[in-house]
């Protein structure tokens, strides 16, 4: 792509903030802007840095108009789904209506929003679901992501969402995802109890960030599902960890969800089809073992 775009991206501090930035800065043909609540996690890289808060509707309308992105990459969100289930009130501040701010701001400049969304937004009891299958939250916080989805969906404005689940990956100064926490357990020898009934399609953040950047590069709106091949519950995915970094698979426990009296109800099957995604992106997502072996390099390990 030869024209050159400035690109606004928020949570920039986040795993997927950060894997945005580092692809999109590849492309040379891209200015990038980033945000997020506090001071940056990268290095003096050239890249314009600002802190904002996002649920503020002035500093949103500020910072778009002065900077005039063509893109808004929307990365922040309060994911803490069991949080989002005990204060709702930040919930729908984080994930409604800064996205509400966004759209207000992106009639300024005709800015596009691409925006990150979630399998939460489904209540997993049939699993493959499509782009166009019927959401069914069962949590406050699939509830606030399918609601940000509606605002975006009928505001006019050009936009795309992407939904994705279970996000893994290497990135500085993060509190750990799930990977990376069972890593850091298993590493130091430590027993972990992990649900084998939950099912869905473990994503590295590499796949999901490289689907935005082709969203944007190809200039594509609507829903995309963007997620990890292949099929598996959180134990299997465990157990598979393990094997491919050298650790003690028998550290680790089968559990059922109910043993864990969790704030928030989980989908029990969330899992995607993927085929618009590699029709219209060209995308080829990795498979666990693939993603984990990734990992494995890009930890130096």
């Amino acid at each position: 792509m030869t024209e050159s775009k400035k690109i606004l991206v928020t949570g920039a501090n986040g795993l997927l903030g950060q894997k945005v930035t580092e692809l999109f800065a590849h492309e040379t043909s891209h200015e990038l802007i980033l945000t997020d609540l506090h001071d940056h996690a990268f290095e003096s890289r050239g890249f314009d840095y600002f802190p904002m808060d996002i649920t503020k509707k002035e500093e949103v309308k500020e910072a778009v108009k002065k900077y005039d992105p063509k893109y808004i990459i929307n990365t922040a969100a309060y994911t803490n789904v069991d949080g989002c289930e005990t204060d709702r009130e930040l919930s729908w501040k984080v994930n409604v209506d800064a996205v509400k701010h966004f759209i207000i701001a992106s009639r300024i400049n005709s800015s596009k929003i691409i925006h990150i969304s979630t399998d939460y937004v489904f209540d997993g009891k049939s699993g493959n679901y499509s782009e166009g299958s019927k959401p069914n939250p069962l949590s406050y916080y699939g509830k606030s992501k399918l609601a940000a989805e509606n605002a975006l969906l009928t505001s006019g404005v050009d936009c795309a969402i992407v939904r994705t689940m279970i996000l893994y990956g290497k990135g500085k100064d993060l509190r750990p995802n799930f990977a990376i926490w069972l890593l850091q357990m298993l590493s130091e020898k430590n027993k972990v109890t992990i649900v084998d009934d939950q099912f869905g399609m473990p994503t590295i953040v590499d796949d999901l960030a490289w689907g935005i950047v082709k969203i944007a590069d190809l200039n594509k709106s609507g829903m995309y599902h963007i997620c990890g091949s292949e099929y598996c519950n959180r134990y299997e995915f465990a157990v598979k960890l393990a094997g491919i970094f050298g650790l003690n698979e028998n550290l680790i426990m089968p559990i059922k969800t109910s043993d864990l009296n969790q704030a928030a109800a989980r989908p029990m099957n969330s899992s995607f089809i993927l085929l618009k995604a590699e029709t219209d992106l060209g995308l080829k997502p990795l498979n666990v073992t693939e993603g984990l072996n990734l990992l494995k390099v890009q930890l130096g390990l």
